[in-house]
């Protein structure tokens, strides 16, 4: 039960701080304000404005496309279900030395078992390729939406207070 309300606990700051900053869906996707930027300089100041402005929504979509590279890579997901969950059947089930007949296993022998299988396994899910993966597909949707999106009313505004 308090590990329960440990997960809520965590939720509701998450959404106080984190998703408190998204802007809303009609905001994020409003086609009316799809444009070509006329040049390098403006599609600079585009992605400059508009990350700032939908850091939010842009976290959101780095987050998304990170669950579905998991979930989508099984054998990524099985070695890291696999090494968490023998983190944690260890620290549980074994925090004392177990005697086998003339052997003694302690948490280090099944530490070290649980890494011999653990890691070869994660390197064979080729986690590095899931990570770059992660950067470019994210990187590719973040900069073509920051830079086709003209930046809203509210940013001619912001400069004018600036300057006050």
């Amino acid at each position: 039960m308090e590990a329960f309300m440990r997960v809520t606990d965590a939720m509701k700051s998450l959404r106080e701080t984190r998703l408190s900053g998204l802007r809303p869906p009609t905001e994020f996707f409003d086609y009316h304000r799809i444009s070509r930027p006329a040049d390098m300089n403006e599609a600079t100041s585009r992605i400059s404005y508009n990350a700032r402005y939908f850091s939010g929504n842009y976290s959101l979509i780095v987050s998304v496309l990170a669950v579905y590279a998991v979930l989508t890579n099984y054998l990524l997901l099985i070695s890291l279900a696999f090494l968490v969950g023998g983190f944690i059947a260890i620290n549980k089930f074994a925090p004392d030395a177990t005697q086998f007949g003339d052997h003694t296993v302690t948490q280090k022998h099944l530490y070290i078992g649980l890494f011999v299988i653990g890691i070869p396994m994660f390197w064979l899910a080729s986690p590095f390729g899931t990570f770059f993966w992660l950067i470019g597909a994210s990187s590719v949707l973040i900069l073509s939406h920051a830079s086709l999106l003209e930046p809203g009313v509210e940013s001619d505004y912001a400069t004018i207070q600036e300057s006050v």
